[in-house]
Order: structure tokens, then C-alpha cells, then sequence
């Protein structure tokens, strides 16, 4: 059984298109899935979409009336998930479905332990039109990230790890948008490696990317970073 664990916040425009990727992409191989979205009280008919969708697709809605943010969404969703492999993707698209069953195998294969679907390897790559302000804003904090992660692209936001490898949630403290970042790190993983990806621009809906969010990200990544020079010291 395989989780697909999908944070939203007004996102009902892409859920069916997201849900009918997920399904091309894992029914032809075999897999036994359920798509998982969590959704911090959207109001925007998530909820009705998904009831129809559960119809024809094994998908299942959690809304969360308090919480807010997509890290603890993720969080919350990898503790509800019912399968022993677990993949976080985007809502909006951007994530390429299709790249899902490479990415489980490495983790069927015991090849690697944290698979990351990644833009910056090769045969990765990103939207055309992305401005160089955006390609920017996509590789800074990549870089900035680096030194704590062996991955070229460990601001993708769309991974995959068996449920048992998750770190203990005591030990994680979300801020912002980037916990792939942060399981990475607190994890105990061995044989990370990554998928090449395209990554595309969302179809529908607005980013959720603001100022306060870039701001949370410098805060998270001096967090970690207080977390990688003081082992076992939680930050």
C-alpha cells in the first residue's frame, strides 16, 4: 500500500486533475493505493469534490478546523496515512504523478532509504517560462540548504520514505513550507538519492509562497542548521 499525502489549502480546481494523474500513474503498474488530502479548513468545496471522487478513486479528505501550515499538515498526514510506503507531492500539479513508481521502486529495491523527486539532476528539469528572479528564488535557498542535506534539490517538496523511517514527530519542529528538508535531516537515513522530475508551473489556484513563508524558511534553516551543530539538542 502506498500513501499519497497531499496538503491543501484551496486547491478544489486541481484536486479531480491530481487524483486522475495519481490513478494513470499507479493503477497500469499494480499498486494498491489511497490519495490522502489534508486540508486546513479550505471551504472552497474540497470537501464535496472529494466525496465524489472517493467514487471512482480511493481518495479520503482529513480537514483540520485548528492547524494551520503545509509542514504540519505533512506531518499529520504521514501519522494518519495507512500505507507502509508514504510520497508527498504538491496539490497544484507541479509534482509530476508519473514519477511516482520510480521513486517507490528505489525504496522496493532497497537502493535508498529517502527518495527525492528532484529538478537539478540530471534529466531534471523546470518550467520554461520560469524569469530568472524565479529560477533564483528556487536555487538560493537549495544552496543555502546544502550543507545539511546531501541532495541537490532538497527544497522539491515531493518525496517518498517507508512510514516506519519517519522521524519521531517529538523531534521535528515545522516552521513554514520545507519539511522534506527537515525529515531529511532528523531522519535516520543512510542512502538518500533523487528521481529526475519537470517541474511545472500550477494549473489553478495561487502560490502560498509570501514574504512571511521566505521568512519562516531562514528561521527553519537556522533551526536545522542549530540542530546539525548540536547533535540531540532539539531546537
Amino acid at each position: 500500500m502506498i500513501s499519497i499525502v497531499v496538503p491543501t489549502y484551496r486547491e478544489a480546481d486541481n484536486l479531480a486533475l491530481l487524483a486522475q494523474a495519481v490513478d494513470d500513474a499507479l493503477s497500469g503498474p499494480g499498486y494498491d493505493y489511497e490519495l490522502l488530502f489534508i486540508d486546513d479548513d479550505s471551504q472552497d468545496g474540497s470537501e464535496e469534490i472529494c466525496a465524489e471522487l472517493a467514487t471512482r478513486f480511493p481518495v479520503r479528505i482529513v480537514v483540520r478546523k485548528g492547524e494551520r501550515g503545509l509542514a504540519t499538515a505533512v506531518i499529520h498526514g504521514i501519522s494518519t496515512a495507512s500505507g507502509e510506503v508514504v510520497v508527498v507531492m504538491d496539490a497544484d500539479l507541479s509534482h509530476p504523478a508519473s514519477a511516482i513508481p520510480a521513486m517507490v521502486a528505489r525504496l522496493e529495491s532497497g537502493e535508498s532509504d529517502f527518495v527525492l523527486g528532484s529538478r537539478y539532476v540530471e534529466g531534471g528539469s523546470i518550467h520554461d517560462d520560469w524569469s530568472v528572479f524565479r529560477q533564483l528564488n528556487s536555487i538560493i535557498p537549495s544552496l543555502l540548504a546544502k550543507p545539511l542535506c546531501p541532495l541537490k534539490d532538497p527544497m522539491s517538496g515531493f518525496f517518498a520514505i517507508r512510514r516506519a523511517e519517519m522521524p519521531p514527530t517529538n523531534r521535528l519542529s515545522p516552521v513554514g513550507y520545507k519539511i522534506a528538508l527537515e525529515i531529511c535531516v532528523k531522519g535516520s537515513f543512510h542512502q538518500p538519492s533523487e528521481v529526475p522530475i519537470h517541474f511545472s508551473d500550477r494549473l489553478h489556484g495561487e502560490s502560498k509562497l509570501s514574504l512571511k513563508e521566505q521568512l519562516n524558511f531562514l528561521r527553519h534553516l537556522g533551526r536545522l542548521y542549530a540542530y546539525k551543530l548540536r547533535p540531540g539538542v532539539e531546537t
